[in-house]
């Protein structure tokens, strides 16, 4: 499959959940997902008083870095 320019960028979708997780799942197109990662990952920040806060963020990046890179490779629609 040709690449586009609409084609979502695995290392951004990921740099962009690092920073706020949501954020890199709402850059590929996957505003639900998102919203739940941008739900989630706040509640386990307070509700485990930060203890589960960074696996949280870290899942987010490799996730919206997956979903990208399944979108590159046109495995699942963009």
């Amino acid at each position: 499959m040709a690449l586009s320019s609409s084609d979502p960028s695995p290392g951004t979708a990921a740099v962009l959940s690092l920073v706020l997780p949501g954020a890199g799942q709402i850059y590929n197109g996957d505003f639900l997902r998102g919203v739940v990662w941008l739900i989630v990952t706040p509640g386990f920040w307070i509700g485990t008083g930060g203890l589960f806060g960074w696996p949280f963020h870290i899942v987010s990046a490799i996730t919206a870095h997956h979903r990208a890179s399944e979108k590159h490779e046109g495995l699942v629609p963009a």
